[in-house]
């Protein structure tokens, strides 16, 4: 029950929640508060003292606008709403003394920091505090820690807002930074001088509001004002974060998170953000065509001949669809070979998703949900390394509260869970539990995972989910590991036989699937960004353009559309992706029927309607699948190296360094041998 009450903010009256603090309710009627330590999503330290305001009536100082709530405050003499400044004399003559205090000990390298033009402290000295100072003493010097290959640390510069120590316990659910020391010698470090070990960590780079923590890789490259900003969405894996692609010229410089409550809050996975190295390395500038057993640089015109004449003499076609191609050139690819009489495939690693049940391959459950959830059971999955933010917004549901169990092979999940096994019996186990009313009373949720579906009882396992979410009326989120899955599953990139019916075809055009092996035999059309594994399978080599480099559409795990907008341009010759389908379906005498990317979504959206709605999660209808019974298998999660899981993760150097210390790491010897 919400407690509204009246408070009156620089003469402005709003009502508001009595839970909330002054800071929020400043927000509300659009004051600034100026802040170091305060993040909405962090509990609240209160040890900065900058967002200091007056409460009239009050005790005569600032009060910290973080830690105070709105229900705290006194009503006037005749019951007036209380009232807040936050321009007085008062208020700006303290925020003038904190900020003075700040700047004892911080060093004065602006031009050299990498935070110099997005830095909170230079902002707020200049719009809150004074232009000199009245301290002559030496300033204090601190060593700089080694939290691993992607933070720098520059930790003279540290305010000690306790953002980053805040974050890694509460959010990443790694306890290795916190505060040492008292006054003058409180430091923030990494106890016992380790590095951090989480695939959340670049976050604390955006938190920091100092030049304290920066990011590694991207050090003295450029500066935020000489960068293109472009709002797009990440592919690494199926969650569809939001994200920003800064690039300078030709190049991605960076990728920062995007603000999205319904999908990844704030957070972007280390993956998300440090894999702009792998995007110039390893690229496909030119088409290709093998002879004699050799690849050898060719012209569009003669590949696409090679690719048309090969497509028009073929028995049975066939397509497969990685798992980065956006939504528009699944598509064009499916009229395509369709067309020529094929068939096409996006389960390529053999899950075994239901064609035209949507309720079942993408959930009847939205990502938000999560956070108001009390139970959570996950099923053949380690969220962890599949969605590290959705494994992060897991933790905050279980610091509420939520209880969380798993079925399948045990893992540190950042979280406490209950294990109830790892095979199909323990699965079985949790369906004849059935759903008692205490169950059903609380607000459940099934989340189930890759690894569960691709053996060959897959199906049976999938319904098993929707009995147990029918059961105890929870919500199934089926959790993907692939960014075009269930845009694929949309538009139906799929056949009856699966990839059995592709490994019988006799030319096969392979759309980006670098995690698929191509037996002998078959002749192959490859159109992809990276030089992976199925160029090197290929006959034909059509190079495509990457997720930063085309328009395209992205449905992600809880089926919401969202575009991705083209950052720069792909390299050397190559094309946007449905472009080379379009110019090769003219090779082939069967014209796809669209000139643009605007015909093409036009089509694309009179055959599946609901991806017109950009950024809305559809309600799924619940069909049960009629399944056999459950097999002996044990679990298997999907993700086995969460570093290289594609193509342009494995053409990055940062990542190969990355997985290389996950490895060591996991072998650590224990004892002192």
């Amino acid at each position: 029950m919400s407690d509204l009450r009246k408070v009156n903010i620089d003469g402005q009256e709003i009502e508001v929640d009595g839970a909330m603090t002054l800071i929020q309710a400043c927000e509300e009627a659009g004051v600034e508060v100026p802040r170091f330590c305060y993040h909405e999503r962090l509990s609240i330290a209160g040890n900065c003292r900058m967002c200091l305001v007056e409460v009239v009536g009050g005790p005569p100082k600032p009060a910290a606008s973080c830690a105070m709530q709105v229900r705290d405050l006194r009503p006037g003499p005749e019951g007036q709403p209380p009232v807040v400044k936050t321009n007085s004399p008062m208020v700006k003559k303290a925020r003038e003394g904190v900020m003075e205090f700040m700047l004892i000990n911080h060093p004065l390298d602006c031009p050299i920091c990498d935070q110099g033009g997005e830095c909170d402290l230079q902002d707020q000295a200049m719009a809150y505090g004074l232009s000199g100072t009245r301290f002559k003493e030496a300033k204090r010097a601190v060593d700089d820690l080694d939290l691993g290959p992607l933070v720098s640390t520059a930790m003279t510069r540290c305010i000690s807002c306790t953002r980053c120590v805040r974050f890694t316990t509460e959010v990443a659910g790694i306890t290795q930074m916190g505060q040492t020391g008292r006054g003058e010698d409180a430091e923030i470090t990494s106890y016992l001088n380790q590095t951090l070990d989480s695939n959340m960590q670049g976050n604390i780079i955006d938190l920091c509001p100092v030049g304290a923590l920066t990011s590694k890789p991207y050090a003295f490259t450029a500066r935020p004002w000489e960068l293109t900003k472009t709002e797009s969405i990440d592919v690494m894996d199926a969650l569809g974060s939001n994200i920003r692609v800064d690039t300078k010229g030709r190049e991605v410089m960076r990728f920062l998170p995007r603000n999205h409550d319904g999908v990844n809050e704030e957070w972007i996975s280390d993956k998300t953000r440090f894999v702009w190295d792998g995007l110039r390395r390893q690229r496909l500038d030119k088409p290709y065509i093998r002879e004699n057993g050799k690849l050898r640089p060719a012209t569009w015109p003669e590949a696409l001949t090679k690719a048309a004449e090969a497509l028009k003499g073929a028995e049975k076609p066939a397509g497969i669809v990685g798992d980065l191609a956006p939504v528009e050139a699944i598509f064009a690819l499916k009229q395509m070979i369709e067309g020529q009489g094929g068939v096409v495939e996006c389960r390529t690693d053999g899950a075994k998703l239901p064609a035209g049940n949507r309720g079942a391959y993408a959930g009847t459950a939205a990502i938000e949900d999560i956070d108001g959830a009390e139970r959570i059971l996950l099923i053949g999955t380690n969220p962890r390394d599949e969605a590290p933010v959705l494994n992060a917004r897991i933790r905050k549901a279980w610091a509420h509260g939520a209880e969380v169990a798993l079925v399948g092979p045990a893992a540190d999940l950042t979280y406490e869970y209950h294990h109830m096994g790892n095979d199909r019996a323990a699965l079985q186990k949790v369906v004849g539990m059935g759903g008692d009313d205490e169950i059903k009373s609380k607000r459940s949720l099934v989340i189930i995972g890759q690894g569960a579906l691709q053996e060959a009882d897959g199906t049976a396992v999938l319904a098993a989910a929707q009995t147990i979410a029918a059961n105890t009326e929870s919500g199934l989120i089926v959790l993907h590991t692939a960014a075009s899955r269930v845009g694929a599953m949309d538009v139906d990139a799929t056949n009856e036989g699966g990839m059995d019916a592709v490994s019988a075809a006799d030319v096969i055009y392979n759309l980006g699937a670098d995690e698929v092996e191509i037996g002998d035999g078959a002749f192959v059309i490859y159109q992809g960004s990276h030089g992976d594994r199925g160029a090197h399978r290929a006959d034909v080599i059509l190079p495509g353009a990457a997720y930063t480099e085309e328009n395209g559409l992205f449905v992600n795990t809880e089926g919401r559309p969202q575009l991705a907008m083209r950052a720069g341009f792909a390299p050397g010759e190559a094309k946007e992706n449905w472009a080379i389908l379009r110019a090769l379906s003219a090779e082939l005498g069967a014209t796809l029927p669209f000139d643009s990317l605007a015909q093409l979504r036009t089509a694309l959206i009179e055959a599946v309607p609901h991806l017109a709605r950009i950024d809305e999660v559809a309600q799924n209808e619940v069909q049960p699948l009629e399944a056999g019974p459950l097999g002996k298998a044990t679990f298997r999660n999907a993700v086995k190296d969460f570093y290289l899981t594609n193509p342009i993760a494995r053409a990055s150097q940062l990542m190969a360094e990355l997985s290389a210390q996950a490895l060591a790491r996991k072998s650590e010897k224990i004892a002192a041998e």
